[in-house]
């Protein structure tokens, strides 16, 4: 049984004689309502969430990784052809797979205990070179269980691009620039947002990556921290798996009354659809991503950790058969470089709904974020 949609989205520029506008929308979110019409359907799905004891292994397997590199470029140039290609193949797809990871365990999926995670975040965090899984999710403003909450809404989802952005590189060069450099933009974009106040998480995450950068540098060389600064910038770079970052989210066809033959997205758009704003991969590099390409079902099942999202998708086929989804990262990027119609403004917003999450104890993190029902409360 296919969802069914009772509600119309409004979809409208803020200026008609503008492109560089946002789509703005007048519904809900659709992840919560699909979710409850799974549970409906399939309550069977609520079995799947918990948190994945294999995640923790798989993070110690990438740190110990990244490490064993970084001793073995101690004395390599930074700028010769070993270190470089080394960076990108290998560095590059560790990180972004230790960026995942670290998401992965903001949701409470690693252990049951939120202390538990939040340590192995920080663990997570040091082949990065540079302290941040406190800022991702912390206690007090975790940003992206605001992402969670409050998707799309403009001033509370720190995903989203601001109008600054979106005007100033609406162009080939500047789109390019954005996804070359898209790391920074998602590092920096939230402190704009809204203010995160430090905790005792941070200064433990700070203090750790200090001590670790430290060690590295005096016993290794420079180059060795150098190589893990290098494969965190491009882990967010022009890499093929940084596409997944612009493939969530953007809309890759303004028209809301054609067939989108284009571009990877496959899906009917009309005037009484809503327009999504959640798209999903089902290719390959989802071996190396903790399934972050199933976006959708993330969206739906927060608390449902990376190794079950395919069976959630089996079980509830059904409602995800005809949402849109991309073939390719690698496409999604050069097309949202190179295609007029593509740009920073190609994101779902609403002026208001959802929440800023933080404030809550820890027994409620542990409760909502990795327990039976998230975001139902």
């Amino acid at each position: 049984m296919a969802l069914t949609e009772t509600t119309t989205t409004r979809v409208e520029p803020l200026s008609s004689s503008s492109s560089e506008q946002f789509f703005w929308t007048y519904t809900e979110e659709p992840h919560r309502t699909r979710r409850q019409a799974i549970i409906k359907a399939h309550p069977e799905v609520l079995k799947l969430c918990g948190p994945e004891p294999l995640t923790k292994w798989l993070v110690l397997a990438v740190v110990s990784l990244q490490v064993l590199c970084a001793a073995c470029l101690r004395n390599t140039p930074i700028l010769s052809v070993p270190f470089l290609l080394t960076a990108y193949i290998i560095g590059a797809t560790a990180n972004q797979n230790l960026f995942l990871a670290i998401h992965e365990i903001s949701h409470n999926l690693a252990f049951k205990s939120p202390m538990a995670n939040r340590l192995l975040a920080i663990f997570a965090n040091l082949p990065i070179g540079i302290p941040y899984s406190a800022s991702f999710r912390n206690n007090k403003q975790p940003y992206h269980l605001t992402h969670h909450k409050s998707l799309g809404v403009d001033g509370l989802d720190t995903d989203l691009p601001t109008a600054l952005e979106a005007v100033f590189l609406d162009s080939v060069a500047g789109k390019a620039f954005f996804a070359t450099f898209q790391i920074f933009f998602y590092a920096l974009r939230p402190m704009f947002i809204y203010k995160l106040p430090l905790t005792n998480l941070h200064a433990a995450n700070i203090a750790a990556q200090l001590l670790f950068d430290a060690a590295i540098y005096h016993y290794l060389s420079g180059h060795a921290l150098a190589y893990f600064i290098l494969s965190s910038f491009l882990a967010g770079s022009l890499h093929p798996c940084a596409g997944h970052f612009i493939a969530e989210h953007y809309v890759f066809e303004r028209s809301k009354a054609t067939q989108t033959a284009r571009s990877k997205v496959t899906t009917t758009i009309t005037k009484n659809t809503p327009l999504p704003e959640t798209y999903s991969y089902y290719g390959p590099l989802n071996l190396l991503t903790y399934n972050v390409g199933l976006h959708n079902e993330h969206h739906d099942f927060p608390a449902i950790p990376w190794s079950r999202l395919p069976a959630l998708h089996e079980t509830a086929k059904e409602f995800y058969a005809d949402l849109p989804s991309h073939d390719s990262w690698v496409y999604v990027l050069w097309q949202f470089v190179w295609d007029k119609e593509v740009g920073l403004w190609c994101r779902v917003k609403r002026n208001e709904g959802g929440r800023k999450v933080g404030d809550w104890k820890t027994e409620e993190l542990g409760a909502s974020e990795g327990g039976v029902v998230p975001g139902l409360r």
